[in-house]
């Protein structure tokens, strides 16, 4: 079985003048990350690699659930073809995955190629995949290569979990 947690980047501050790639998280986004990690540091998941956009918004927030999780940094890989917002790239990237002793994964990413991955891949319909919002999914696959629908199993967004 394999299985896939999608987070997409917290939210973005939009100060500074920053290009596209290097935009930092806004306060509201660090605080996201720390509120969505807690709400799933309990779900006990440890995936055997961590895969992020290499833009900082989607780096940072990475690291800040890795490190909430006590994930060691030695999972990470920043993968460029994350930094996708149609989604093609990002799903070739799953499906090329060709070592097949790897089973979980978490990918943090962009909308709107999250939104429409989870919407492709997952069994419950998701209308927007909020920022910061994290998606698990799960698939009776024992190759990345025959990744297809799978069971939407964790929805958690921040926007829910505020007070």
């Amino acid at each position: 079985m394999k299985k896939i947690v999608f987070v997409r980047h917290a939210k973005s501050s939009w100060d500074g003048g920053f290009s596209d790639l290097d935009r930092p998280l806004s306060s509201r986004g660090i605080n996201d990350i720390k509120l969505v990690s807690s709400h799933y540091k309990p779900y006990n998941y440890i995936p055997d690699m961590v895969f992020s956009s290499p833009a900082n918004r989607a780096l940072t927030t990475c690291k800040g659930v890795m490190d909430y999780l006590n994930l060691p940094k030695s999972k990470l890989k920043i993968v460029d073809d994350l930094y996708d917002f149609g989604g093609e790239k990002v799903m070739n990237f799953i499906l090329s995955i060709n070592d097949n002793s790897i089973n979980k994964i978490m990918i943090f990413g962009h909308n709107h190629a999250l939104t429409s991955i989870v919407n492709d891949l997952g069994d419950q319909f998701i209308g927007n995949l909020p920022t910061c919002g994290l998606v698990k999914i799960d698939f009776f696959a024992e190759d990345w290569k025959y990744i297809t629908k799978g069971h939407t199993d964790v929805m958690i967004f921040p926007r829910d979990l505020r007070p």
